[in-house]
C-alpha cells in the first residue's frame, strides 16, 4: 500500500499557470499514475495519466494546456497546469493504479485549485 500526497493548489487568475505534486511514501514505477478531478456537484473525471515509459494520456479539455510527469527516483508525480480557465476549477487527486480501473487504487487527500478573476 503506497500513501499519497498532493501539494501546489491554490488560487490563480485565468491565463494563469500551477504546478500540482504527488509525493507518494514508496516507489511508483508499478502503478499507472493519474490525475483526477472533481469540481462542486459533479463526479471525478479524469485528467491525465501516465505509465512507465508509455505515452501520457490526457482528457480532450485539457490537451494542450497541462503536462503530465513523473520522477521514479523521487517517487513523485507533477501536474504543470498552464492557460487555466475557470472550468479547471476543482479539487485535484493524485491516483495509484493497481487494478483494472482507478477505483482499484491508491487516492490522496487532494488539493484545491481555484482559477477566478
Amino acid at each position: 500500500q503506497v500513501q499519497l500526497v498532493e501539494s501546489g493548489g491554490g488560487l490563480v487568475q485565468p491565463g494563469g499557470s500551477l504546478r500540482l505534486s504527488c509525493t507518494a511514501s514508496d516507489t511508483i514505477t508499478m502503478y499507472v499514475m493519474g490525475w483526477y478531478r472533481q469540481a462542486p456537484g459533479k463526479q471525478r473525471e479524469f485528467v491525465a495519466s501516465l505509465f512507465s515509459r508509455g505515452q501520457p494520456k490526457y482528457a480532450d479539455s485539457v490537451k494542450g494546456r497541462f503536462t503530465i510527469s513523473t520522477d521514479y527516483d523521487k517517487n513523485t508525480m507533477t501536474l504543470q497546469m498552464n492557460n487555466l480557465k475557470p472550468e479547471d476549477t476543482a479539487v485535484y487527486y493524485c491516483n495509484a493504479e493497481w487494478g483494472a480501473s482507478p477505483d482499484y487504487g491508491y487516492w490522496g487527500q487532494g488539493t484545491q485549485v481555484t482559477v477566478s478573476s
